[in-house]
């Protein structure tokens, strides 16, 4: 018997500005509670490929595990939810010079 799938996302950094994006229906959000949650594994597949086809606009692109609470999405590993607080002084894993 397979594993259930996890609710994901999809995230990647701007590639102009270098921050934290989501995918949305539409396009790409700054705003996690804006991403599409992805609940399918064929899907998520699909979704990652057309994302990562976007190199012109966005870095790193890949699939982010969420816990959905009240219909919203919120980050279930450290990494994630820092990343969704928002920029860092790092920019491309670089720290920035002050």
């Amino acid at each position: 018997m397979s594993k259930p799938f996890t609710p994901k996302v999809i995230t990647a950094n701007a590639l102009v500005e270098g921050d934290v994006i989501y995918l949305t229906a539409t396009g790409w959000t700054r705003d996690l509670a804006e991403a599409d949650i992805i609940t399918d594994e064929a899907d998520a597949d699909l979704r990652l490929i057309e994302a990562s086809a976007q190199e012109a606009d966005v870095v790193g692109v890949y699939l982010a595990e969420v816990q959905i609470k009240d219909g919203i999405p919120h980050p279930t590993h450290f990494r994630e939810a820092f990343r969704a607080t928002g920029p860092s002084n790092y920019s491309h894993g670089k720290q920035e010079q002050f």
